[in-house]
């Protein structure tokens, strides 16, 4: 009983590797609760398999606690999404996903990585500016907020080379 309490609160630290297609559950269940409008298992899966798809996650066990996932086009990549487990919030998992997927974009010669980001999503923002992304753009009314006015995205850009 006592081993079984300590495996249930253990916080161990997650384990980064490369996401696969048999990740796709795991990724669509955590985007499901991370966006308004979140991609099915066979969207996933269907990424998963493309040659130019950069996908990372962070696991704990068996437990997927964040993602990160790119798609590449002639030397540059455009961050599709990044999901981190309400639990995992705020303890520096993105930052240390986005490292990792940033340094092996730069190993696959990537030259500049793109993003959209929610004008309204302080803690991405920061993450982002942090890392080094700078604003390069805005779509007006690009993220749909249920019955709210529609929210600006942001594009952002950090060079790699």
């Amino acid at each position: 009983m006592i081993e079984w309490l300590a495996r249930l609160f253990a916080r161990g630290e997650p384990a980064l590797s490369e996401a696969s297609a048999r990740d796709a559950s795991a990724l669509a269940s955590l985007h499901a609760v991370s966006f308004r409008q979140g991609w099915s298992d066979g969207e996933f899966a269907q990424m998963l398999r493309e040659r130019n798809i950069v996908a990372h996650r962070a696991t704990v066990g068996r437990a997927l606690h964040g993602f990160i996932l790119s798609r590449l086009a002639a030397g540059e990549a455009e961050i599709l999404s990044v999901a981190v487990a309400a639990a995992r919030r705020g303890r520096g998992l993105a930052r240390a996903l986005l490292n990792l997927h940033l340094r092996r974009l730069a190993g696959l010669g990537v030259r500049a990585v793109f993003l959209e980001v929610d004008e309204n999503n302080a803690p991405a923002r920061r993450l982002y500016q942090r890392a080094g992304f700078r604003e390069v753009g805005r779509r007006p009314g690009y993220y749909q907020q249920g019955g709210d006015p529609p929210a600006t995205a942001l594009v952002l850009r950090r060079d790699l080379v």
